[in-house]
């Protein structure tokens, strides 16, 4: 046992949002969280989010507990810190990143180590615990926890099919508002399931930016956020662009040569601008991923 334990997890982006349907994708990418865990002998877990200590910690505290228990020492406690440059409660799968983080940390601490599927399984069941997802955002942290693309059945908490993610720009208008699962309209979401569902299709048959774009598209309305700036970023060379999450966050795919313009469309919304690309690595120790047996060739570490 280490005692302490330190781990990073990655972003991701919606392609398709779950609430609709119960079915998503997503994609990686490079935006972080790092967590760090001491544990202790008292059994009071503390936890600290920093830069936002305004928020609560209980997912944290819970993905921390369930560890414990899990490999019988739950009489421990821990102080736990993690610090990102995700913003909170904006569609950016904050939440799912940062119960992957705190779990590896304290995998690190304890010097352990999960099935990949175990833990998905643990941050899906914390996160409905929470309340902070309300289907648990099995894609979410899918895509957090592999990188490159996933396609999920989240009801079922499975991946459907992974897709290795050619590098691109990814561009994020961040609005300064939040927007937390708990104000989320659910009956007028589910009016839009079949819509939702041909994008998923989409997603599954390989047309993931399409897919993204047609998301986007849809929750943008039954949301209350507008359409125009995905059209127009279309117009200015996209590959694709949508809601993330349950918004209020744009998010755009370009190539190199279409950066410049979809920023300068950008620059005249309102809202923090943030540049970040795609990811194909996982968040998992590459240990972890020979053990398993999950390395890919190239750099695909997401399970096939």
């Amino acid at each position: 046992m280490n005692r302490q334990g330190e781990a990073l997890a990655y972003g991701a982006v919606t392609i398709v949002n779950a609430l609709a349907g119960g079915k998503g994708a997503a994609f990686g990418i490079d935006l972080q969280t790092q967590a760090n865990v001491e544990l202790t002998d008292d059994g009071a877990i503390e936890a600290t989010i920093l830069g936002e200590e305004d928020e609560s910690t209980l997912l944290a505290e819970k993905c921390v507990r369930s560890v414990l228990n899990r490999f019988g020492v739950g009489t421990l406690g821990a102080k736990v810190r993690t610090q990102s440059n995700i913003p909170i409660a904006r569609g950016l799968k904050s939440g799912s990143v940062a119960g992957n983080a705190v779990v590896l940390a304290t995998l690190d601490a304890l010097d352990k180590h999960m099935d990949p599927s175990d833990i998905l399984t643990l941050v899906v069941d914390a996160s409905l615990e929470a309340k902070v997802s309300v289907t648990g955002a099995f894609d979410d942290a899918a895509a957090s926890l592999y990188g490159n693309v996933v396609v999920t059945d989240n009801m079922a908490r499975k991946v459907l099919r992974t897709f290795p993610i050619d590098e691109y720009c990814v561009l994020l208008l961040v609005p300064s508002e939040k927007r937390y699962t708990k104000e989320v309209d659910m009956a007028r979401i589910k009016t839009v399931a079949r819509e939702v569902g041909i994008a998923h299709r989409e997603a599954l048959d390989g047309n993931y930016w399409s897919a993204m774009t047609l998301n986007g598209l849809i929750y943008s309305h039954v949301l209350g956020l507008g359409a125009d700036v995905i059209v127009e970023s279309l117009e200015a060379g996209a590959l694709a662009a949508g809601i993330s999450g349950k918004g209020p966050t744009y998010a755009f795919v370009t190539d190199v040569k279409a950066k410049e313009q979809v920023l300068s469309l950008l620059r005249g919304r309102e809202g923090q601008i943030i540049a970040s690309k795609t990811r194909r690595h996982s968040s998992l120790p590459r240990l972890t991923l020979q053990q398993r047996g999950l390395t890919t060739n190239g750099d695909n570490d997401t399970p096939q």
